[in-house]
């Protein structure tokens, strides 16, 4: 049996099977295209991923020719798969709910499937489309790349989204793919992830007269191979571009105290968790004092001082005996609240990023306002906690979020800062709401929360992205994750890993110049799903 009999047996093994099997499949294709994520960057098994997917729901005469059970069929195909991807990719977030495994602990299975389940259903429906829809060739899988990928921005967005592992991330495995991100933006890599990984084996199985193997996959190789040396081509001569910048770049101090998640909002820590700030704010990398000399900036982590800073005046003074006069400012996450005692809620709580001057005042906050759901708040809060329930963050009423757009932050001898609280770092064309554009984005974020799993490195994986959609630096504190500095074409240039503390000393690097993501977001993708949908029509128009 030759190669191209062989692929033509799994695709008709795919499209025939049933019942218990058929789930199974394509649930295991879709646990394995986790593997294309970070940490593991493995995007070559989505070349044998994809296509089982694309075959479950191909068929020679289309849907339109058959009945409902053809559309509750594709509906399973696509949820299975989905579920698979997202169980696979999203289990660490269980890892929450053993934190207070007394309280939270019998959340836990629900939390690690409800999810999945739920984000799969985004699949599900993007595959009923496509079963559509479907045609033998090119046209087909560009009208399946179009509407795959409509369905990733719109998991992006609907109820407050949820765009973690977006499908165009499996095309920024390298410093030099990466740099694609800044032309058309996540989504719009969604699109090529979707035709470059299905198209060298599903064409090749459809390739009815190919007398060699070269013919019969010599087209689908092309489609893929092409846009990936093209775009390998483009980040490496963006990255070999050298850096032209007179200034003397600022330095900044990042703290990582690693506190474990448990002890951190215990009342009799309090006291131990500010000073251990305190104190790793005073020592360089190395762990000597150096009094923070050529400094203009320190950053902790989200929420570092487990109580509400700006109620405690001897904290305050704390950080202003901290901080030499004339030197740094500091940045920190903070908790928050405003009364006005007026309404059933007199006050509400932010979660919020504080900058405190060497005075001890605060001089600017930024209030986060993409709250993290059953972390940060409950919906239908008052209903949900009126039976029991509360979010895991355990703050009767929930947070508020800030005023939109976010403001830009000012602070003397630094570029204009976009602070970004946890995880708002993922939300692509999200991060600049202002009319000015910042020259530093500064993620402050806790994924102590998670454990030593893929999560925090799939977190700091697309903060990296956000780096190169702007062409803007991130700084990135975490209380326990990975914290890091990044560069504007996502290049970490100092990091501290999962368990460490310590504190990374570093330049700011400087802003580049903005690409095209950062000045027309997402209307790229729109172009480009356009774009896919002509060349569709014409090849359908045009194909014997």
């Amino acid at each position: 049996m030759t190669i191209l009999e062989r692929l033509k047996t799994v695709r008709e093994r795919v499209r025939t099977a049933s019942g218990w099997r058929r789930a199974a499949v394509l649930l295991l294709a879709g646990m394995i295209s986790v593997l294309a994520f970070a940490p593991f960057l493995a995007w070559p098994v989505l070349f044998l991923t994809f296509p089982v997917l694309y075959w479950s729901l191909s068929s020679q005469q289309g849907v339109h020719a058959a009945g409902w059970g053809d559309v509750v069929r594709a509906f399973q195909d696509g949820w299975w798969f989905g579920f698979g991807f997202f169980f696979a990719g999203l289990f660490w977030i269980g890892e929450a709910f053993l934190v207070e495994a007394e309280v939270f602990g019998w959340l836990l299975p629900f939390a690690v499937t409800l999810l999945p389940a739920g984000l799969a259903l985004f699949f599900a429906v993007a595959a009923v489309l496509s079963r559509k829809f479907w045609r033998p060739g090119v046209s087909g899988l560009l009208v399946a790349a179009v509407i795959f990928a409509s369905a990733e921005w719109l998991r992006g967005h609907i109820l407050t989204g949820f765009p973690w592992n977006v499908l165009g991330y499996a095309l920024t495995a390298t410093d030099a793919q990466m740099q694609s991100a800044g032309l058309i933006g996540i989504y719009g890599l969604s699109l090529w992830a979707v035709l470059i990984f299905s198209a060298p084996l599903v064409l090749a199985s459809e390739a009815a007269d190919s007398d060699t193997v070269l013919s019969a996959f010599g087209p689908g190789l092309a489609l893929a191979g092409i846009p990936i040396v093209l775009s390998a081509i483009y980040g490496w001569m963006t990255l070999s571009k050298p850096e032209v910048d007179g200034r003397a770049a600022p330095r900044v101090r990042i703290v990582q105290p690693s506190i474990p998640q448990r002890e951190k909002w215990m009342p009799d820590k309090q006291g131990e968790i500010f000073r251990l700030h305190l104190d790793l704010t005073r020592r360089n990398a190395a762990g000597d004092e150096d009094g923070m000399d050529g400094l203009a900036l320190v950053v902790w982590p989200e929420a570092a001082m487990p109580f509400r800073p700006l109620e405690h005046p001897e904290a305050l003074t704390a950080i202003a005996d901290l901080l030499p006069d004339g030197g740094p400012v500091l940045l920190s996450g903070g908790l928050r609240v405003e009364r006005d005692g007026s309404g059933p809620n007199p006050s509400k709580a932010f979660n919020s990023l504080l900058a405190i001057d060497p005075d001890g005042r605060p001089v600017a906050v930024y209030d986060k306002i993409h709250l993290v759901p059953f972390g940060e708040y409950l919906p239908m809060q008052s209903i949900l906690e009126a039976v029991g329930l509360q979010q895991l963050t355990r703050l009767r009423g929930g947070f508020a979020a800030g005023p939109i757009p976010r403001p830009i932050i000012h602070l003397p001898g630094l570029p204009p800062i976009s602070g970004l609280i946890c995880y708002e770092a993922i939300f692509p064309a999200a991060v600049v709401q202002d009319q000015e554009r910042p020259g530093l984005i500064v993620n402050v974020t806790n994924d102590g929360w998670f454990g030593n799993t893929t999560g925090p490195r799939q977190h700091l994986f697309q903060a990296r992205v956000r780096a190169v959609e702007e062409g803007v630096p991130v700084i990135r504190a975490a209380n326990n994750g990975i914290s890091a500095m990044i560069d504007a074409n996502g290049r970490v240039t100092g990091m501290l890993g999962l368990n460490v503390r310590g504190v990374i000393d570093a330049e700011i690097p400087a802003a580049a110049a903005p690409p095209p993501y950062a000045r027309w977001g997402d209307t790229l993708f729109v172009l480009n799903a356009v774009l896919f949908l002509l060349a569709a029509a014409w090849l359908h128009r045009n194909q014997p």
